[in-house]
Formats: structure tokens, C-alpha cells, sequence
């Protein structure tokens, strides 16, 4: 069985679960439970402190597994990367009080809290900047307010809540992360390149959908333009002479405009419909 270790709880718990979910594979129903054996699809699911994931992941104890990348990396572990899963993205960038800081080279042998000492350590020791980490598992941008750092490294959105406690961003980012898929060392194990289909197959369904409508045959150039599909759109003869079936995957974000397009140009029965699963 191929050894899966999943996001027990935190923002990477739900959307994993689903994820999997909608790639066709059995998860735990009871959320008590830590251990679940989905015998269909010969995997077997283990549910763990995402922190842990990378750990347990790269000292081979399991396969595969589901977490952040500034996770994986603030860990040290020797897994590896093997997708990305496109959710649960986040941006790390420093931040001190305003007008303090505009260069990383000013935090030289200063104190720095964050609640990722291993990746924030090695992204200053590659840039030969020198500091004092203090490590902290929640609240960090109220460290400089309350006198424990000079400066912070923490996960930034829109940065109002740095605003709220007089902080401004400065410097390089220090990583774009999201949730990805790793793997324990060494050769792939088996299951593993079924899993990746299944999950690819997933993210195509969420960015694509089948798009179809009737057209004049004289304007399938133009209309091929406006929806290329993957490879190539499915074009099929209508009963009525001179018309044509036209079937195609569009980018789900366009498909209003795509439809506008398509009706100005002469389309019509223009329809649309959700992918619940694909293999490109």
C-alpha cells in the first residue's frame, strides 16, 4: 500500500481532504481518526500535525505526502518536492518598525522572531547576513511592540495586520509557498505516479470547463481561435447544413468572455459544463 501522510487539522487540513476526496480516494470519516486503510485504492492514509508531514516523510517511515512548502523546508527533512497542488499559497517577508529597514543587510546582528527558524535561518546565511533568531509559534508580528525582536519574518497577505502593530515590509521575498506534494528519498514508490495523475486530474477540473455551441461551419477558424481546447476542439456536423457542433476545454476564469465572444461572432446553443475529473 502506498503510504499517504495528510494534514490532520490547520488551513492545509480541509482543502487536502477534499482534494483527495475528489481524486477518488476513501479518507477518514471520523476526524478522531489518525489511521485510515483505503483498501479500493490500495493506499493507506496517515493523519499528522502538518509540521510533522516533512519529517515523517523523509526519513522514509512514509511515502508520500500533503503540506506547505515553507513547511518541507523549514524542516530540514530530505524529502523532496514532487508537485505543486495549487492551494494555500503564501508569501514570507520581513518587516520592522516603519522607516527603519530598507536593505536585509541592516538586520545584521540583530534579533529576528519568526515561527520558522529553519527556513528563515538558511535563507540569512545564504544572503551572509548574521542575526539572533528567536523562535516563536504564534503572534510574531507583536514581537518588535513587546521588545523581544528588532524585526519579523511571518507569512504576509495583504499586510494590514504588520500595519496594525507599526510595521512596514522591506527587503526581498524570502519564499512564495504553497501546498505541495513530497516524497520520501529515493526511488518513486509504487502508487506514486497514480496518485500524481489523480491530483493533476483534479487541478485541470478546477481551472477548466467543457464549453460547447452550435456555428456556422464558414466561421470555425475564428471560432477555433476563441476556444483552441488542450489539443485540439471536437468539431462535429449538424443535421442542418452548413452548421457544426464545436466542443472544447476553456479556462473556467474566462468563460463569460469566451461566451460574449463566441455570440458576437455568430455562435449559438453556446453551453457550458463542469469537469468533475480528467487525464490530460
Amino acid at each position: 500500500m502506498l503510504k499517504i501522510a495528510v494534514p490532520n487539522k490547520g488551513s492545509l487540513s480541509e482543502t487536502a481532504a477534499q482534494m483527495l476526496a475528489e481524486a477518488g480516494y476513501n479518507g477518514r470519516k471520523d476526524p478522531k481518526e489518525l489511521i485510515v486503510a483505503d483498501h479500493a485504492n490500495d493506499v493507506e492514509f496517515f493523519y499528522l500535525r502538518p509540521r510533522d508531514i516533512a519529517t515523517y516523510v523523509g526519513s522514509g517511515a512514509l511515502d508520500v505526502g500533503v503540506t506547505g512548502r515553507d513547511l518541507l523546508l523549514d524542516s530540514g527533512s530530505e524529502a523532496g518536492e514532487i508537485d505543486e497542488l495549487g492551494f494555500a499559497a503564501s508569501t514570507f517577508r520581513f518587516a520592522g518598525p516603519a522607516g527603519r529597514f530598507s536593505e536585509l543587510k541592516e538586520l545584521e546582528g540583530l534579533r529576528v522572531a519568526t515561527s520558522y527558524d529553519g527556513l528563515v535561518g538558511d535563507y540569512l546565511r545564504e544572503a551572509g547576513v548574521s542575526v539572533t533568531l528567536v523562535r516563536l509559534d504564534g503572534a510574531v508580528e507583536s514581537a518588535v511592540r513587546l521588545g523581544v525582536a528588532d524585526a519579523v519574518a511571518d507569512v504576509v497577505e495583504t499586510g494590514s495586520t504588520l500595519r496594525k502593530q507599526g510595521l512596514e515590509i522591506f527587503g526581498p521575498v524570502i519564499l512564495q509557498s504553497q501546498a505541495v506534494l513530497i516524497g520520501a528519498p529515493g526511488d518513486p514508490a509504487p502508487g506514486l505516479a497514480t496518485l500524481q495523475r489523480r491530483l493533476q486530474g483534479v487541478m485541470v477540473a478546477r481551472r477548466y470547463v467543457l464549453i460547447d455551441y452550435d456555428l456556422p461551419s464558414h466561421l470555425i477558424e475564428k471560432a477555433v481561435a476563441l476556444t483552441p481546447g488542450v489539443e485540439s476542439p471536437t468539431i462535429s456536423p449538424l443535421r442542418d447544413t452548413g452548421w457544426v457542433a464545436v466542443r472544447a476545454m476553456v479556462p473556467k476564469t474566462s468563460t463569460n468572455r469566451i461566451m460574449d465572444d463566441l455570440y458576437e461572432l455568430g455562435a449559438r446553443a453556446i453551453l457550458v459544463t463542469p469537469i468533475h475529473a480528467a487525464r490530460l
